[in-house]
């Protein structure tokens, strides 16, 4: 008889094939309407960082501006 030596490797793979059967997958359209909403919400995002980062480098040209 063959002694079957243990590896980690495989023991890994093995559990994480076991433990991705209990995994409950999202449907096809709830991922594309969430991906959607995280499109639309970064772009919203940088909307607004553009703008308040142009409103503070025109405040401080303006005030830069008065000194001189």
């Amino acid at each position: 008889m063959a002694k079957k030596l243990h590896n980690p490797l495989t023991s890994f793979v093995k559990e994480a094939f076991v433990e991705l059967k209990k995994v409950a997958w999202p449907k096809r359209s709830e991922v594309v309407t969430k991906t959607l909403l995280v499109i639309f919400s970064i772009i919203i995002i940088a909307a607004i960082t553009g703008a308040l980062d142009y409103g503070l480098y025109a405040g401080v040209k303006y005030l830069i501006a008065l000194n001189k």
